[in-house]
């Protein structure tokens, strides 16, 4: 696994961090059981925002651990807090939604989807080279951000 591929794998798990949007008038569920809400990277250094954006999904990061803001510097994202992860995902049906993660310590955009597997748990997968190469996290749901 090359520098570059952990990167990926980094940011989908922003991505998935940015999936619970209070996206109430796009169908989705209430918060608390659906995507909406805070959600926490499995290394604990991303915190997303999930919301609605017009129709669709989308997560923003909220906190960000000194580690991850140096990483996304070193690749020229600074400020880290306030980037949109996550970006148009739509509804696919059973809890899975389809959309667009940015990886900031790479500056690229992936296809990405992401699958509430527990009210708590969601899973953030992303792809390159058209579906051949995929990586997936677990992000658990937190009820607020840590503080800065």
């Amino acid at each position: 696994m090359t520098m570059g591929w952990r990167g990926v794998a980094r940011g989908i798990a922003l991505a998935a961090a940015l999936l619970p949007v209070g996206a109430a008038q796009a169908g989705f569920v209430t918060e608390g059981t659906g995507p909406e809400g805070f959600w926490m990277n499995p290394r604990g250094t991303v915190a997303v925002r999930t919301g609605a954006c017009g129709a669709h999904l989308c997560g923003w990061i909220v906190w960000a651990s000194a580690e991850a803001r140096a990483d996304a510097r070193d690749s020229g994202v600074d400020p880290l807090v306030g980037v949109q992860l996550l970006e148009d995902y739509r509804p696919l049906g059973s809890g899975a939604w389809a959309g667009t993660v940015f990886v900031p310590d790479m500056g690229r955009r992936f296809a990405s989807r992401i699958e509430q597997s527990e009210p708590d748990h969601m899973v953030v997968k992303g792809c390159v080279l058209g579906g051949l190469l995929c990586k997936s996290q677990t992000w658990r749901r937190i009820g607020q951000p840590p503080h800065a």
